[in-house]
């Protein structure tokens, strides 16, 4: 069966952000990943995963912003990124910074990078330059820290306009940066790996268990996640049968994490019957 890693930032919302960490554990999730933890000092969360006993898998960079307390006012005006907003670029690294300071401290290995939505009346082919550009800027330097850089396609309904959508375009996205110079392996590590979420992929193009059975064996997805469509609730209803997929990525071989990123119908620990039911 997959390790399941509860997402922190919609799991367990009934608890304080610092106390979510020991609810996940209590519940047998094996790790843990967060959207944003720049609500809190890194001194806390160090502490709040020791008392877990529990591990940071994956954490995303600010969407927008130098500081947290811009990052978070950013995401609350909407702003879903920077990588792919030509103009945008000096504020996109100093983003970065700030998230390799908490991944670093954290002992976080991957790190999620928004692209971003495109302005009105932009293509997807004219910020693609900016958007290479910031990934081969961020890969590397991040080489040498141990980290890899993510990338997610993500649904155009829960996010309208996000600049990179599908999974072959994640992919193509590598393509351009290994034909650009990039070394796509650092002593057996890949530098960018694709972030694949069913939910989105489903939502987007359907057909996941032939995706899955493409994508997981190149060794560039670096991080999966779950939830029900279309309502992203527990992963065990809606039009995915997630039992089956479970089953098809052990079959796979898949030896990294599966992320718990949904939003509980009913209370977090009243909805885990699929957890249980995983193993």
């Amino acid at each position: 069966m997959p390790r399941f890693a509860a997402n922190l930032s919609m799991l367990y919302t009934e608890w304080p952000l610092l106390q979510r960490p020991q609810a996940a554990a209590e519940d047998g999730f094996e790790g843990l990943e967060i959207q944003f933890p720049y609500a809190e000092p890194v001194a806390a969360w160090q502490d709040a995963l020791a008392a877990a006993g529990r591990p940071l898998v994956l954490m995303n960079a600010p969407v927008a912003g130098r500081t947290p307390a811009e990052a978070a006012a950013a995401w609350a005006a909407g702003e879903r990124g920077l990588a792919a907003l030509p103009g945008r670029e000096d504020e996109f690294r100093a983003g970065f910074d700030l998230a390799c300071q908490y991944a670093l401290a954290l002992g976080v290995p991957r790190l999620h990078v928004l692209a971003g939505c495109l302005p009105p009346g932009a293509q997807r082919s004219e910020l693609q330059p900016t958007y290479l550009a910031n990934l081969r800027w961020a890969a590397e330097r991040l080489r040498g820290s141990g980290l890899t850089l993510l990338i997610e396609p993500i649904n155009l309904r829960d996010m309208p306009g996000y600049f990179l959508n599908r999974q072959d375009h994640g992919h193509e996205i590598l393509d351009l940066l290994e034909a650009g110079g990039l070394q796509p392996e650092v002593a057996g590590r890949r530098l960018v790996q694709v972030q694949m979420d069913l939910y989105h992929c489903q939502v987007v193009e359907g057909d996941v268990s032939r995706k899955l059975e493409r994508w997981l064996g190149s060794g560039r997805v670096g991080h999966l996640q779950i939830a029900a469509v279309p309502d992203r609730g527990e992963p065990d209803a809606g039009e995915l049968h997630h039992p089956h997929l479970f089953r098809l990525i052990d079959a796979l071989g898949w030896a990294g994490w599966v992320g718990a990123e949904y939003r509980p119908q009913a209370g977090t620990r009243a909805g885990l019957g699929w957890r249980h039911a995983a193993g």
